[in-house]
């Protein structure tokens, strides 16, 4: 595993590996730590093993405190005279890398460990799940108080996780929800005491590591591909899925196993 400036990576579990990003003193999201998050995620195609990622927050009460504003405000400055080559390029990097992540293979968990706003809450939101911290923390998208929106995906990811009218009540108003209020929502999936959260995390992480490799790919691919066509079409997106882990020897397997009442270990493949 390369090392980085802002990232500590270990592997606490079988199948899981754990990134703690770290951006000190203010803990922002600057396009240095973004640039080593999208290296470690792509180096992760050549890794076998991997079922589970928990991503998680170095500084105190802090998961990502929000996308670094001078660069934000530098960005904005050369916008104003000029379209970058990334503007050319298509999606930009911090797209490119919660869709790479929706797209593994591997589960993807958020333990957000304290504040997440702007970015932060962004990155969590590319995440499959989110477990957060109880306690005086807030997680939210903030952007349209400076005059900017969210730019790394909290439109489409709010209203596609809680509905266009709440997302436009959300986003509008700026509002930062207390842990509480975003599990209510269903923003977070799991809320837990601060000095439990990493614990739980790793549980939570295990868990699903133990399960079919094949089956969580393929039900990831048949919900997020799914979920803007028509019931028809997701269903055929769901039917090619549910083939494709028939047709392997892991289900062949553990289809058999269970009518013998016994363990399965998993293959992937």
């Amino acid at each position: 595993m390369p090392s980085y400036r802002h990232l500590d990576i270990d592997e606490p579990a079988a199948g899981v590996l754990r990134c703690v990003m770290s951006n000190p003193p203010r803990h922002t999201m600057v396009a240095a730590e973004l640039n080593e998050l999208a290296a470690f995620i792509e180096g992760l195609e050549q890794r076998d093993g991997v079922r589970a990622v928990v991503f998680t927050g170095a500084g105190e009460g802090v998961f990502i405190a929000h996308y670094e504003v001078a660069e934000l405000a530098e960005s904005a400055a050369g916008r104003a005279t000029r379209r970058t080559a990334q503007d050319a390029d298509g999606l930009h990097a911090f797209h490119r890398l919660t869709l790479a992540m929706q797209a593994a293979p591997y589960v993807t968990i958020a333990a957000v460990n304290g504040n997440a706003g702007g970015g932060g809450c962004e990155f969590a939101l590319g995440c499959d799940f989110r477990l957060m911290a109880a306690g005086d923390f807030r997680i939210g998208l903030p952007e349209t108080g400076v005059g900017i929106i969210p730019g790394a995906g909290g439109t489409q990811r709010f209203v596609r996780l809680l509905g266009v009218a709440k997302a436009l009540d959300l986003i509008l108003h700026g509002t930062a929800l207390t842990p509480g209020e975003a599990h209510a929502l269903g923003v977070v999936h799991r809320l837990h005491a601060p000095a439990e959260l990493a614990a739980e995390a790793l549980a939570f992480a295990s868990n699903l590591a133990s399960r079919s490799p094949i089956g969580l790919a393929a039900a990831k691919r048949a919900i997020y591909a799914g979920q803007d066509v028509p019931l028809a079409a997701g269903l055929a997106i769901e039917q090619r899925e549910f083939e494709r882990c028939m047709a392997s020897e892991d289900a062949a397997r553990a289809l058999r196993a269970t009518l013998a009442g016994e363990r399965i270990e998993w293959q992937g493949r």
